[in-house]
């Protein structure tokens, strides 16, 4: 997964009732777009997160809305 600063990121619950997370990724802590990401969730607040296996994320441009892969 690569992202840039400004990408809107959704991040799908870890449990059937739990809630899907969205927000916009403030840093990049890795090399060439990837993880660690520092994101600032639509709730206001912010975390660092390092999706591990089993994670599902969508990474989206902020200006063009398209999908990263």
């Amino acid at each position: 997964m690569k992202a840039a600063v400004g990408d809107r990121i959704t991040m799908a619950a870890e449990h059937v009732d739990g809630r899907v997370r969205e927000g916009t990724i403030r840093e990049v802590h890795g090399e060439g777009g990837a993880p660690p990401y520092l994101v600032e969730w639509s709730d206001g607040h912010t975390g660092l997160i390092h999706p591990g296996p089993g994670s599902v994320l969508k990474c989206e441009s902020a200006e063009a809305g398209n999908p990263k892969t």
